[in-house]
């Protein structure tokens, strides 16, 4: 925990519980809490709920979900939004958590970047990896298109319908948005230039063979290469150097660049929490998903135990367990019975949906 001097004020928000991050697992916690009559607030450093889902695929099929043959991240998003809607949980969006410290009284005081303060019982990390950059394209002079004729992720596909596109990259993102521009659709690009430092991909192998079946009816190309530079005029980009494995530079016109080289997380202020920490991720056990520090639990991709698996079902069944590990603490006087939301009528209060009557 930060040794930094915190002190509750008079706008300090009191709560049972505050979930940092707005990700999947993050609004799964809401309603495990929810069934258990804990409040919570959530916090994220987004402008929206979703998480990666949202941030990085909102358009991108998800084919995990139990009982869910195919959504799509945004889809997701919004479901779980709807299922969380009984408990009525407090947002507070785009600011970041820079401070936690115990209290005398066994609370957790929490203040973010934005000067919020909260004093609460528990505390549940569902911050995905962390705080995440994307890996930029380092390339002299590139940087001052960014936002403009240079991405490094989709948020609006329609803006790219029409375009001259070049794609960077070799892994799922690339080939998935490559395809996405190449094939019919309101937002297919008027071409498609995929480039790869090598042959060798790391998507999903059906996509690599739909890519070279495109390649092969001539509506997208593939090259071989590295961008080593760029070519502008008139505060516009035009071309880019492309180094092949040939050793020859080659310039290649666009209307608009998209580089897709992962992700590169970064725990941020979470690491000078005094978690447990193993190569970026927080420590816990696998009863309640508690952390090192009591009170603090942590679900879903930020936490690591033995056989861990970074599965959105694996988060979802964390966040179930952390829910009931976490009910001790709000409720120290109250026994926690486990009860299903099929039969149990104090759970249809909750939910605020009526009990059926079975014969």
């Amino acid at each position: 925990m930060t040794t930094a001097a915190l002190s509750a004020n008079a706008q300090t928000i009191e709560t049972d519980a505050v979930i940092v991050g707005a990700g999947p697992v993050g609004l799964f916690q809401v309603f495990e809490l929810g069934l258990l009559e804990i409040k919570a607030h959530i916090i994220d450093s987004l402008a929206y709920p979703g998480g990666q889902c949202v941030e990085l695929y909102p358009d991108k099929p998800i084919y995990d979900i139990p009982a869910v043959p195919v959504c799509t991240g945004q889809e997701l998003t919004d479901n779980l939004l709807k299922q969380i809607e009984p408990f009525g949980a407090t947002f507070h969006l785009g600011q970041e958590v820079t401070q936690v410290e115990k209290q005398a009284d066994g609370r957790l005081l929490v203040a973010t970047s934005k000067g919020t303060t909260f004093l609460s019982k528990t505390v549940f990390i569902a911050g995905g990896v962390g705080s995440f950059q994307p890996r930029t394209l380092k390339v002299d002079g590139l940087r001052a298109f960014e936002e403009q004729q240079v991405f490094y992720r989709v948020k609006n596909p329609a803006q790219f319908a029409g375009k001259n596109l070049i794609v960077v990259g070799g892994g799922d993102s690339a080939l998935d948005w490559a395809l996405n521009f190449a094939q019919e659709g309101p937002n297919k690009a008027e071409s498609v230039i995929l480039i790869h430092r090598r042959d060798v991909f790391r998507a999903a192998p059906a996509s690599v063979a739909k890519m070279k079946e495109l390649c092969d009816a001539y509506e997208m190309q593939f090259i071989v290469g590295q961008v080593t530079g760029i070519e502008a005029a008139g505060g516009t980009l035009k071309q880019l150097k492309v180094t092949g494995s040939d050793g020859v530079t080659r310039l290649v016109p666009l209307d608009m660049l998209l580089v897709f080289f992962g992700l590169s997380p970064k725990l941020g202020p979470i690491a000078e929490w005094g978690l447990g920490i193993e190569r970026k991720q927080i420590t816990v056990d696998t009863e309640k998903f508690q952390t090192t520090t009591p009170g603090i639990f942590a679900v879903g991709d930020i936490n690591v135990y033995p056989g861990k698996k970074k599965l959105i079902l694996s988060g979802f069944h964390e966040a179930a367990l952390a829910a009931f590990g976490a009910s001790p603490i709000v409720f120290p006087e109250k026994r926690v019975l486990l009860q299903y939301t099929t039969t149990s009528p104090k759970l249809h209060k909750v939910l605020g949906v009526e009990s059926p009557v079975f014969d």
